[in-house]
């Protein structure tokens, strides 16, 4: 028996669980999301509940990423933490892997999942604002983290972050590079001779911290979990803080899911700058320098990590390929906007 979606051998699955992680049960079902760029993500449904498997796609992959491993090692270090986060349930490596490659399980967790930053689904604004002040406050805990304390001081290398991204996302956007983008080559180049001296500041950095990749309570504003750690590393805190604030600033149409063109004021979100604030407030932070590079940095990144879904796409090992064929004709327009940043904010 095998899952169309991946070729995953449920049956093969089912034994290698029942031998390693025998509380999960057998497989009663093997149910593949259909979101998600990055990792293949399936709902497994056992004799005795519900959990969530997680793999590295299939096809040869681009070095550095896929980690799951990294993803599984991070959240079990925050378990103990006010972040919330699943419950890790296991982690099996390549080589063992019943279904060709690494994988882990973690506990599903119910609630309510907003696609939209925008937030139609939320009941009023006092809960549109509870949300954001949410997100808000889990970010502050998160980069407030003892790293050494949670036993991931070799997490990542201190120091030189932006130096370390930017040479390893200009690799990444190269290799999987499929036409002329002369704004990438301007953005590159910018970064590359702009970057501002290093603070020392170093924390969790999550990655990819955005709304979609929060599960909320299902009545209440409450942040149950926060999910897909792999880009996570230790690093500067403001660059999570710059990419979720790029929310404020792309279009909330076709496969954007941004902020700009909406009224934040009639609906209860709070400006960039307002949110700015309550976060440097959390964290007894005076004021933010260079505001624009970090912005800027942060349109780069994910305009690396959506070529290298589209070049998945093109080669056939894409999560979604349809979906990101499309979303990577968003180059361009992620690069120019960067432009505009420094162009206007610097």
């Amino acid at each position: 028996m095998t899952n169309s979606a991946n070729d995953i051998d449920i049956a093969e699955l089912s034994l290698y669980l029942r031998q390693h992680v025998p509380e999960i049960g057998g497989i009663i079902s093997l149910k593949k999301f259909d979101t998600g760029q990055s990792n293949p993500t399936y709902l497994l449904t056992s004799q005795t509940g519900k959990f969530v498997l997680r793999a590295k796609p299939p096809g040869k992959l681009l070095k550095s990423a896929h980690q799951v491993d990294r993803e599984f090692r991070v959240m079990q270090a925050l378990g103990n933490s006010n972040v919330p986060v699943p419950k890790m349930v296991h982690l099996c490596g390549d080589e063992e892997s019943p279904i060709g490659r690494m994988f882990m399980v973690m506990e599903h967790v119910d609630g309510r999942i907003f696609w939209d930053p925008a937030v139609p689904e939320a009941k009023d604004n006092m809960e549109r604002g509870a949300i954001y002040q949410a997100m808000n406050t889990a970010l502050a805990n998160l980069h407030s983290v003892d790293v050494k304390a949670a036993g991931l001081i070799d997490f990542g290398k201190p120091g030189s972050y932006y130096e370390r991204q930017i040479d390893r996302w200009t690799k990444q956007y190269y290799a999987s590079k499929m036409d002329e983008i002369p704004a990438m080559d301007q953005l590159i180049n910018w970064l590359e001779n702009n970057q501002p001296e290093d603070d020392g500041q170093v924390s969790i950095v999550h990655g990819d911290y955005r709304i979609d990749n929060m599960i909320f309570a299902s009545e209440s504003p409450i942040i149950m979990a926060i999910l897909d750690w792999e880009l996570s590393t230790l690093g500067h805190p403001l660059a999570d803080l710059a990419y979720q604030c790029m929310q404020w600033r792309l279009p909330n149409k076709g496969d954007m899911r941004g902020l700009a063109g909406i009224d934040r004021q009639a609906v209860g979100i709070p400006t960039e700058q307002e949110y700015v604030d309550r976060y440097c407030a959390q964290r007894g932070i005076e004021k933010i320098d260079n505001w624009s590079f970090y912005l800027a940095f942060c349109f780069f990144r994910l305009a690396a990590i959506i070529q290298g879904v589209g070049k998945r796409a093109l080669d056939g090992n894409a999560s979604n390929a349809e979906k990101g064929a499309r979303m990577a004709k968003a180059v361009p327009l992620l690069a120019g906007a960067a432009i505009q940043i420094i162009e206007k904010e610097t």
